[in-house]
């Protein structure tokens, strides 16, 4: 099922849990029950359950937006580390230098094809992906430069590869869920609470402040998705791409 069509019909859903409830309590509701009559302390109970419920929500989406624009970066700079060490071997021997971008390309090609798919459904990165980043800092650190003017490049393509292997540990550390299960409980009782408190305000059926319940329910709907959606930055509807390693590498694709 389509991440956005378990977003509509969310949406959908709570809409009509909230229209459902309110008609069904509108009918038992005592002949004498004045609506307009609400006590000012349920008012006021309801108007801070909302806003401190919207600034949960809040620092949720900021978390989960910042740890997946961190997953963004990781991914540019480990496609950026090997596209370095790609160009910078050009001062060494032809077959040093092509032995090193093959094995380069091998392991992105390898990244964007299969571990990508892994990633995506496992939430984990593969044994063979740090084996094929191993081949590569072998080829590099084995090579002994013959001259001065190799022997200046060596070390820029040792900070290179251990720019990428430690982007590529971030990355498999940000493959899986970022909030904690206890915050999901968190706000999805919240949620129940302050819909919940909206029949405390003892609405009517009339076809205004049904919408306006409808609405207000299907947006909570939805910043909830929202959550649940970049809460894992490689496997959702939004998630991060591999096309920073497409755009260095075109072969790759």
């Amino acid at each position: 099922m389509s991440d956005w069509l378990v977003l509509v019909l969310a949406m959908l859903g709570a809409c009509a849990v909230v229209v459902v409830i309110t008609l069904l309590r509108h009918r038992t509701a005592a002949e004498d029950e004045d609506p307009s009559e609400t006590p000012d302390v349920i008012e006021y109970m309801t108007m801070w359950i909302g806003v401190v419920y919207a600034i949960v929500l809040g620092l949720a989406i900021a978390g989960v937006w910042e740890a997946r624009n961190a997953a963004q970066d990781h991914v540019q700079t480990e496609a950026q580390a090997l596209h370095e060490i790609s160009e910078r071997v050009r001062v060494y021997p032809p077959d040093v230098r092509d032995r090193v971008r093959a094995d380069v390309d091998a392991y992105v090609g390898y990244v964007v094809h299969t571990e990508w798919r892994t990633m995506a459904d496992q939430e984990r990165v593969t044994e063979r992906g740090a084996e094929l980043l191993q081949t590569v800092r072998a080829d590099v650190t084995d090579y002994q430069p013959r001259n001065d003017f190799e022997a200046q490049a060596y070390q820029p393509l040792l900070d290179q590869l251990a720019t990428a292997d430690q982007a590529r540990n971030a990355r498999a550390d940000a493959t899986g869920a970022v909030m904690p299960p206890v915050v999901w409980w968190g706000l999805l009782t919240g949620a129940l609470i302050t819909v919940g408190m909206v029949f405390a305000l003892q609405i009517r059926r009339t076809r205004r402040e049904l919408v306006l319940a409808g609405l207000f329910s299907a947006t909570i709907a939805f910043m909830l998705f929202l959550i649940w959606d970049f809460d894992a930055p490689y496997s959702r509807g939004i998630a991060v791409t591999a096309e920073p390693f497409l755009s260095m590498f075109p072969g790759a694709g």
